[in-house]
């Protein structure tokens, strides 16, 4: 994959992506937008991958950059990360593309390097898509006028890196706000309760997934989400193991779907102490449930795909469990933003896709 693919023309619409999960909400805006390369060639939209160094989360994004380019998308590969002189690199050789584009779309507002391109921008439209279950705590955080900070660092102190990054971590907020002539766009299939005054927020529905993939294979037995609440210091990992040896005895669980972020010591010992399959997706989760084979019921844990997997297997017999978070198993370094957190995740998720939910004894 060349690293400068995608690199000519002055492009319209440029995007920037630092997850498999961000690479697919852009592909769903651009769908929903009824941009289509395919019969418009050179029609002004580049995404830009700023590479992670995870190697599980560079594998998913390079599938997904070859799913964007098939369906005809300008797609540029940036190692973003790759030593201490790339950041300076990749925010030189992309700043005249970002004084040129007049609109453009993130994933992550919570990302510093995504605060520090919003800087340099001259655009007078920015969208942000989902990154997750964060976007409702970016949506929340906006509305009432509070600094940027992932909900499950909220409630800590401030390390001296963020206190020297502050005032670009605040220009970029000022940038997300509408004002004058700037309008800013949340596209999002996560519940939105706090509404930003000015901010226009529009339903992905999943529509791109639907129609490119599927209907699955059904299998019968149950799947397994897995999460990485352990790896972020959230949960503990002696309650989540149990949580998840009593969940697959009690559901019939055969196949625990790793997330990208979990630990491969973590998997290993799930794997031998429950017996389950453990596997790697190459693909977000939506994707893979979409194309197949997928169990009769799928049970998850707190986190994204309570809300985006009921929508990309609409029209499916697949039913979607949420598995809520005990209070007793949250870590003493967890967020006192944790707990509250995760519950509006189960309790909205239920609340919009009527899901069943349970509890580990």
């Amino acid at each position: 994959m060349s690293p400068r693919a995608g690199n000519t023309g002055t492009p319209h619409t440029l995007a920037f992506v630092e997850s498999p999960v961000q690479l697919l909400n852009v592909l769903e805006w651009a769908h929903a937008q009824g941009l289509r390369p395919r019969e418009e060639p050179g029609a002004g939209f580049t995404l830009v991958v700023l590479s992670p160094t995870d190697p599980m989360t560079r594998g998913q994004l390079r599938r997904m950059a070859e799913l964007a380019r098939e369906e005809g998308h300008e797609v540029r590969w940036e190692e973003a990360r790759g030593g201490a002189t790339a950041p300076f690199r990749t925010v030189g050789s992309l700043a005249g593309l970002l004084r040129r584009a007049d609109r453009v779309v993130m994933g992550d507002p919570f990302s510093r390097y995504v605060q520090l391109l919003l800087t340099i921008t001259r655009a007078r439209s920015l969208v942000v898509v989902d990154d997750g279950t964060a976007t409702m705590e970016f949506v929340a955080q906006l509305a009432r006028g509070e600094r940027l900070v992932r909900w499950h660092r909220k409630g800590g102190r401030p390390a001296p890196r963020d206190l020297l990054f502050a005032p670009v971590s605040a220009r970029a907020r000022r940038r997300l706000s509408p004002a004058g002539n700037r309008t800013v766009e949340v596209f999002s299939a996560m519940p939105v309760e706090e509404r930003p005054e000015g901010v226009t927020v529009t339903a992905n529905a999943f529509a791109w997934t639907r129609e490119r993939f599927g209907p699955p294979h059904l299998i019968n037995g149950a799947d397994l989400v897995g999460t990485s609440l352990v790896e972020t210091g959230v949960v503990d990992g002696e309650r989540y193991l149990e949580a998840v040896r009593t969940l697959a005895e009690a559901h019939g669980v055969h196949r625990y779907f790793a997330h990208r972020r979990e630990s491969a010591d973590k998997l290993h010992r799930l794997a031998v102490e429950t017996g389950l399959e453990v596997v790697r997706p190459e693909l977000p989760l939506e994707l893979i449930a979409r194309r197949g084979p997928v169990g009769r019921t799928v049970l998850s844990f707190p986190s994204t795909v309570v809300h985006t997997l009921p929508l990309a297997l609409a029209g499916t017999e697949v039913r979607i469990v949420v598995c809520d978070i005990d209070p007793g198993w949250l870590t003493e370094h967890a967020s006192p933003r944790a707990e509250g957190f995760l519950a509006g995740v189960t309790t909205t998720a239920r609340g919009v896709h009527r899901l069943a939910a349970v509890t580990p004894a």
